[in-house]
């Protein structure tokens, strides 16, 4: 049995760089293990790039990706299990030929346990936005990758995600205007860079969830696992100048010594902190708040543009999805684009939205832009689904950048970086399942 130091100000089992929900989730395993642990976060508050700003009444989220209710660690995670999930009208809509199309019917619900028939049901669904003569083909191809086991998916052979679209035997037209606007939106790509194992496991899980927000904004999930933590678990506001496995020196506190450390943070700030960690590429992400007194008719849907004649990649009337994000009365639309904000984005932005809604928009008001160049580590080939997370005895390494760039992938690190401490103090991860194969 593990036998834990006295948490004190300057001394904890395990000290964690960064509050992001890799990082606070790895805090809440280690803890529920009996671990001594510290989280010291540089912003005025934890979640990193999971914010929600408040606004006159609006929740407004800083991030534009989609999460899913087939992340299965958004149930293993004990602090987040309760978070009510509000989840997207099945499937999606996309604009293609002048109009809006449905490419989804009813699905699982969360929870319920995995089987193929549900991801048959989407896969069929999803077919229906192409050309009857080609429905068969879309639907067998999707209702294979929803019933393919994860082993299998990510031991094909690896190229980028658009050669693999153009490699699946489908007519140009179903992968032009459905599978790329789609998979464009579930990976943050506008170019389809990315691995294939990682567009094979989003589409995979697509076919088998719901696309979702957690009720109240994406901070909720931060939020959720710094309360569960001990009271004085968290410290926001601290400068880390200088790390070592043994010691952490900080602006605010002086020395800070431990056991182990923990660097939670992007990418880049790790290599700062750890130089030789290899930093990917970025996505850049801009999201648009606007709001009027009449939402458009499309419901709870996420609005894709099959045509490809704008800079937004997708939007939704959100207020629609989850009412707390605007106050009564008032429809909040969010609409993310995949890159950063040029001269005269918000007017493109207001024309293609009148377009997609297929009502006028001069009247909407802007509430906020948030712009984040660094916001999704790019998974370009060859990809490696597990990157190492223990760095050696006593230095670890989590975060999106080390699985897949979800909240999932995040999840996921933190779970494996919190088992490879467990083992090097030499104790048995009772508080821990067995990890799956992949993220």
């Amino acid at each position: 049995m593990l036998i834990s130091t006295a948490h004190t100000a300057d001394h904890a089992d395990v000290i964690i760089v960064g509050a992001g929900i890799a990082g606070l989730s790895a805090a809440h395993l280690l803890t529920r293990a009996g671990v001594s642990v510290s989280v010291l976060e540089a912003a005025s508050r934890p979640g990193g790039r999971m914010a929600t700003e408040e606004i006159d009444g609006f929740r407004l989220d800083h991030a534009g990706q989609l999460l899913s209710t087939a992340y299965s660690e958004l149930r293993r995670t004990a602090a987040l299990v309760d978070v009510t999930l509000r989840t997207f009208a099945p499937g999606v809509l996309v604009h293609g030929e002048g109009r809006l199309q449905r490419t989804g019917e009813a699905v699982r619900r969360v929870g319920e346990p995995g089987s193929t028939r549900g991801a048959l049901t989407v896969a069929r669904a999803l077919a229906s936005a192409s050309r009857p003569l080609d429905e068969a083909r879309l639907g067998a191809s999707l209702a294979r990758l929803a019933g393919t086991s994860v082993e299998r998916l990510t031991a094909r052979p690896e190229r980028s995600a658009a050669q693999a679209l153009t490699a699946r035997g489908l007519p140009s037209r179903t992968v032009d205007g459905v599978l790329r606007p789609l998979l464009s939106a579930l990976l943050c790509d506008p170019e389809l860079t990315t691995s294939s194992r990682c567009a094979d496991l989003a589409l995979r899980g697509f076919a088998r969830g719901r696309l979702c927000v957690p009720e109240g904004g994406l901070s909720v999930l931060p939020e959720r696992l710094a309360a569960a933590l001990p009271e004085g678990t968290v410290l926001t506001g601290v400068k880390v100048k200088d790390t070592s496995i043994n010691r952490v020196s900080t602006e605010e506190y002086g020395e800070l010594s431990c056991r182990a450390l923990v660097l939670a943070t992007g990418a880049r700030e790790a290599a700062e902190l750890l130089p030789g960690l290899r930093v990917p590429p970025f996505h850049p992400v801009t999201v648009l708040h606007h709001t009027t007194d009449r939402a458009p008719g499309t419901g709870a849907s996420l609005v894709l543009d099959g045509d490809g004649a704008g800079p937004v990649a997708h939007t939704a009337v959100m207020s629609e999805v989850d009412p707390l994000r605007a106050p009564q009365g008032r429809a909040l639309i969010s609409s993310t684009v995949l890159g950063a904000p040029a001269p005269g984005l918000e007017g493109e932005v207001r024309a293609q939205l009148a377009r997609l809604y297929g009502v006028p928009t001069d009247d909407w008001e802007l509430l906020a832009v948030h712009h984040d160049p660094y916001a999704v580590p790019a998974m370009r080939p060859p990809h490696d689904l597990h990157r190492p997370v223990r760095v050696l005895s006593g230095l670890y390494v989590c975060g999106d950048h080390r699985s897949t760039s979800t909240v999932q992938g995040a999840l996921l690190s933190a779970r494996r970086t919190a088992t490879a401490i467990l083992r090097d103090f030499a104790s048995r991860p009772r508080e821990l399942r067995p990890l799956p194969s992949a993220a």
